[in-house]
C-alpha cells in the first residue's frame, strides 16, 4: 500500500482552523505492512474532561467542516476529537482506489480513537460517512458511547433503500474531470460559501493522486445485498435496535441525500424513543458549515438533558 501525505504549508492559515494537529498511527491493515498509515486529529478542550465528543466527517470534507462546533463544545469543558479520516485532510492518503475498504475504515478509526487515543464516554455527533462508520462503531463497541447526534446520515444495509440524489451523485463523482471538494461543499450548501473557504477544502488535495479515497467513497457504500460491507452492516443494524443509550437525529430540512432517512433511527434504535428530534432550519447537507454553531448548540443542550451521572 502506498500512500502520500498533504505537505503541511498547505493548511496554513485556513480560515477558522487555528487548532492544533495531533497524529497518531494505525496498521495498514495488511499483517506485518510498513510503514503504518498516520491519521490526523484534532483534541481540544480538557484532556480529563468528564465528556467526550466525538465529531466524524464524510465524504469529500475533513475535520475542517467542524472548525465552528469545536471552540464552543471544547469550552463548554468537553474533550473534543474530531479525526480525518485515511485519505482525507491532514491524514495519510492510499494512492490506490482498492486500498479502500468500509472494513478497513472502520478498523482504522477504531484503532485510532479507541487504541491509540483511549476515547470512551463518547457521545458521537456523525453526518454522511461518518454515520456510516461511526454507527458501525458504536453498534460493535456499545460500551464506548454514551450518546449519539445522527445529522443527515444513514446506514445503509444493502437492502436497495437509497434514494436517486445518492445515484446521481455517485455517478457525478465518477465523471467529473476536476474533483474539487470545496465545489461539492458549495454545491450541497444553502449559504453561499466564501472563496477562502472554498479553497481551504481543497487544501488537502494537491493534485489527483491525493483524491483516491474522495473518489472511492461513494462506490464503498452497500447498495445491494452482495455488497462485501452489507452482512455486516445488517448485524450492526441488529446491535443498534438494542442500544437504548441516547440517541437524537438533528437533520437539516434541505438535504436532498439523506433525507427522511432519519425515520428509521428514530422507529427502530430505543435510545431514540421520547427525545427532542430537532431540525436544522436553513441549512443543506453540509449543516455543520449552513448551521455549524446551531448544531453545537443542539447538542450541547441534549447532553445537558441526559447526564451520565
Amino acid at each position: 500500500m502506498e500512500a502520500v501525505r498533504t505537505p503541511d504549508e498547505r493548511f496554513s492559515g485556513l480560515p477558522g482552523y487555528d487548532f492544533e494537529p495531533h497524529y497518531v498511527d494505525v496498521a495498514k491493515g495488511d499483517p506485518g505492512a510498513a510503514p503504518p498509515l498516520r491519521i490526523h486529529f484534532l483534541d481540544e478542550g480538557p484532556r480529563d474532561a468528564p465528556e467526550t465528543v466525538l465529531l466524524l466527517h464524510g465524504e469529500p470534507t475533513w475535520s475542517y467542516l467542524y472548525r465552528k462546533m469545536v471552540p464552543p463544545l471544547a469550552a463548554a469543558g468537553h474533550r473534543v476529537l474530531v479525526p480525518d479520516l485515511v485519505g482525507f485532510g491532514r491524514s495519510d492518503k492510499p494512492t490506490d482506489r482498492s486500498d479502500y475498504t468500509y472494513a478497513r475504515h472502520v478498523e482504522w478509526l477504531r484503532e485510532a480513537m479507541f487504541d491509540r487515543v483511549g476515547a470512551t464516554g463518547i457521545t458521537l455527533v456523525c453526518q454522511n460517512w461518518g454515520g456510516l462508520l461511526g454507527l458501525r462503531l458504536v453498534a460493535e463497541h456499545p460500551e464506548r458511547f454514551v450518546r449519539v447526534v445522527a445529522a443527515n446520515t444513514g446506514f445503509p444495509l444493502g437492502d436497495g433503500k437509497v434514494n436517486k440524489a445518492f445515484f446521481n451523485w455517485q455517478r457525478f463523482s465518477q465523471e467529473v474531470p476536476d474533483f474539487s471538494a470545496g465545489a461539492i461543499v458549495s454545491m450541497a450548501t444553502v449559504t453561499d460559501v466564501p472563496a477562502d473557504v472554498v479553497a481551504a477544502y481543497d487544501a488537502p488535495y494537491p493534485d489527483e493522486r491525493f483524491l483516491a479515497g474522495a473518489r472511492q467513497f461513494p462506490m464503498l457504500v452497500p447498495t445491494s445485498p452482495d455488497d462485501p460491507a452489507a452482512a455486516a452492516n445488517r448485524a450492526a443494524w441488529d446491535a443498534l435496535r438494542r442500544f437504548d443509550r441516547p440517541f437524537l437525529c438533528a437533520f437539516s430540512d434541505s438535504d436532498p441525500i439523506f433525507s427522511g432517512t432519519d425515520g428509521r433511527f428514530r422507529e427502530e434504535i430505543p435510545g431514540a424513543a421520547g427525545q427532542p428530534h430537532t431540525t436544522i432550519a436553513g441549512a443543506g447537507h453540509f449543516l455543520q458549515e449552513d448551521g455549524g454553531e446551531a448544531l453545537a448548540s443542539v447538542v450541547l443542550e441534549f447532553m445537558g438533558r441526559t447526564p451520565t451521572a
